[in-house]
């Protein structure tokens, strides 16, 4: 019998005690900070970690990391990129190819914003969603791409707000707290509406609806990562209980339906959408759920 929506993970808790029913949750926040403070230790402290922002920077300034649509949006614009954004590229592009949407779910500025939202509708009740397709976000990157090429620019640029949060954090620094606010709000101006409007859209419209149906940066990092090695598995889906728990806390539940709902084929969740965030893997009572590569051989019912 599937449980309540607001009191997904309880029996988690419950059964496993709090770490365990959160664990994965506290490392991607921690991951998340982590990232940032490596970005904040220049300014605040001196010392360059990472020097640049969320769409291209430099790690301890040697190694070079690029936002793959970026350098795409370059490309087709005419601007022929720097050596060193190659490189970035390729580096990013053997991390996306490691795990599925890693960047999505361990290191995007976003996502806090858009957990948050889908937490509040859990706790809030709020289930009844506009309908979106979730193939729009490809739509969208493929629009990206052409709209690059027709206005020689790098379109989505202008509007990215996974970099607009990704600017805004880095650059509202400030003495004291107060200074640490007026910096926020003078490193997002207006663009925090942007992020506001998103975060509005998840909650009252469509659930995990940024993430989950518009996001080409997210999209691309699917595609890239079709095939990443890193995979959640439901390796031991005969226990199910059907309490749903798994797909009322993951951002992209219709991956769930075949491997662990329907059990056909291989336990893999291997979907390019799958943002290996392990949160079916925290709340599931059952122990359900693992990571897995994809050369393990599951031995798990068919």
């Amino acid at each position: 019998m599937a449980n309540p929506v607001a009191q997904a993970g309880r029996e988690a808790r419950q059964r496993h005690g709090w770490w365990r029913s959160n664990r994965f949750l506290i490392l991607r926040r921690s991951s998340q900070l982590l990232i940032l403070l490596m970005f904040l230790s220049g300014p605040l402290w001196g010392t360059w970690i990472l020097r640049g922002n969320y769409s291209a920077s430099l790690l301890l300034e040697t190694i070079p990391l690029t936002d793959p649509l970026m350098m795409l949006e370059s490309l087709l614009a005419g601007h022929w990129p720097a050596w060193l954004v190659w490189v970035g590229a390729a580096v990013v592009l053997v991390y996306g190819l490691i795990g599925n949407r890693v960047f999505c779910g361990w290191v995007c500025p976003l996502n806090p914003v858009a957990d948050l939202a889908a937490w509040l509708r859990r706790k809030l009740g709020l289930r009844q969603s506009a309908s979106l397709p979730r193939s729009l976000r490809y739509g969208i990157l493929i629009a990206v791409l052409v709209g690059s090429v027709v206005s020689g620019t790098l379109l989505w640029e202008w509007v990215n707000p996974v970099a607009l949060m990704g600017r805004g954090l880095i650059h509202g620094t400030g003495e004291g707290a107060l200074g640490w606010l007026k910096g926020l709000v003078a490193a997002f101006g207006a663009g925090i509406w942007l992020i506001v409007a998103l975060f509005l859209f998840d909650l009252l419209v469509v659930e995990h609806g940024w993430c989950g149906h518009l996001c080409p940066v997210g999209a691309l990092y699917g595609v890239i990562g079709s095939q990443g090695v890193v995979q959640i598995s439901a390796e031991r889906r005969e226990n199910c209980t059907r309490c749903m728990d798994c797909l009322h806390v993951c951002p992209e539940p219709q991956i769930l339906r075949e491997p662990l709902l329907l059990q056909k084929g291989t336990p893999r969740v291997a979907n390019e959408t799958c943002i290996a965030c392990g949160r079916c893997i925290d709340v599931c009572a059952e122990n359900v759920f693992e990571i897995k590569t994809k050369f393990h051989y599951s031995g798990a019912k068919k």
